[in-house]
């Protein structure tokens, strides 16, 4: 939760310092977002790209485990906790 605390801290100030500049952000809010989920994909595509030169296999479960989190900022999934659930 810290890190989350940190960069909302970081983007307030941020834009205090851009008011006092009286300058405007340098990307409207919803193109700069669209343009971090590109580059959190992105990130993504070198992995993908590895695994399938090396012969292994893309599944749901590899996406889920290993880009998943990267993409979403969440933890990758427990896999003690999928095989209890069925």
């Amino acid at each position: 939760m810290k890190p989350y605390v940190v960069s909302l801290l970081s983007g307030v100030l941020v834009g205090a310092i851009y008011a006092l500049m009286q300058v405007h952000s340098p990307a409207p809010p919803v193109i700069a977002l669209c343009g971090l989920l590109g580059m959190l994909v992105g990130e993504q595509l070198i992995p993908l790209i590895r695994r399938l030169r090396a012969g292994q296999p893309v599944t749901l479960t590899w996406f889920r485990h290993e880009c998943v989190p990267k993409i979403s900022g969440t933890p990758p999934p427990d896999a003690d906790n999928n095989a209890k659930v069925k």
